[in-house]
């Protein structure tokens, strides 16, 4: 068994570089890592190793540097999480994986390797949703937003089509008799949904109320478990972001998920004398489980949202 200044004096040969001056530094692997680590300069040290190698111990022994540009570039409000590290060399930061991160991805790998996705997509005239938004905004202390009417709509889709409004299970289909809408929030910290509960026993103003506030506890990370844990079906809207359409990753055990598209003029066939108009169009992807969806039957669900933004009208009765 070789005693530790002779692995290091073995393990050397790969870790050689020049210094100032031409002369060589010779130092083992675990030493230039300890080095790099706390930002010591290796020119500066005398090895103690056989002929003037760097062993582990005397980086060991050696304060860190002073300088200090980690904590330049760590999260802002993360004074108990842990600080990124740059390489040896400074090409590269490794930011350590955060609880919420390792969830998000833990989840969405997991949906995408079980979950039999397909997508099903469709236009929709937002024309009348404007007018209606815009008068209803003239005197209403709290603006709707496009998401409001979203949420809404999914919400009466989801009643008259509950099989999108359902989870799989290992022996049956659970179908929800109220929907639940999660919807996707984006935070310094990564994605989050919080859900609007009961959104098709609630008004409008109601679901602004409740968007307002779970928007505001998810940016300040104050939600509660229960406030974003669970949900029926998830809305994700990107359209604020100039987004034109995308399709998302189900959450599950959701069993769908609809990505919103932004609003945009488009010219669409008319009955008129010019055979066309100028419409305000919204393109939206529904993600479906066929295990628990099918394809006829997404396409339902679809057409009975489409009806209910086409015409929000109904949206208020």
């Amino acid at each position: 068994t070789l005693r530790p200044f002779e692995r290091d004096r073995k393990a050397v040969v790969s870790t050689q570089s020049t210094g100032v001056g031409g002369s060589r530094i010779l130092a083992s692997p675990m030493a230039r890592a300890l080095a790099a680590r706390k930002g010591i300069d290796l020119t500066q040290l005398q090895g103690s190793g056989p002929d003037g190698v760097i062993r582990a111990a005397d980086i060991e022994n050696v304060a860190p540097a002073p300088a200090a540009p980690v904590a330049e570039i760590a999260p802002t409000p993360a004074a108990a999480a842990p600080a990124a590290v740059v390489s040896a060399d400074g090409a590269y930061v490794e930011i350590p994986l955060t609880g919420m991160r390792k969830a998000i991805a833990k989840r969405l790998t997991q949906s995408k390797q079980e979950v039999p996705h397909y997508y099903l997509t469709v236009d929709i005239a937002l024309d009348e949703l404007m007018a209606i938004r815009g008068e209803l905004n003239k005197s209403a202390p709290s603006k709707l937003s496009v998401t409001d009417f979203l949420v809404k709509a999914c919400s009466n889709a989801l009643l008259d089509v509950p099989q999108v409004n359902s989870q799989w299970g290992e022996t049956a289909i659970r179908q929800y008799t109220n929907a639940d809408i999660s919807v996707a929030v984006a935070t310094d910290t990564g994605l989050i949904t919080p859900i609007v509960f009961g959104a098709n026993t609630k008004g409008l103003k109601q679901i602004n109320s409740d968007m307002t506030d779970l928007k505001e506890k998810a940016s300040a990370g104050k939600l509660q478990p229960h406030e974003f844990q669970g949900g029926t079906f998830t809305i994700s809207n990107l359209g604020m972001m100039g987004i034109q359409e995308f399709t998302a990753v189900i959450n599950p055990p959701q069993s769908a998920i609809l990505a919103v598209g932004a609003p945009q003029k488009k010219l669409v066939p008319a009955d008129n004398e010019k055979g066309f108009e100028v419409s305000t169009v919204m393109n939206v992807t529904l993600s479906c489980d066929h295990r628990v969806v099918d394809g006829a039957v997404g396409a339902q669900w679809l057409k009975a949202l489409k009806g209910y933004l086409e015409k929000p009208i109904n949206l208020l009765l």
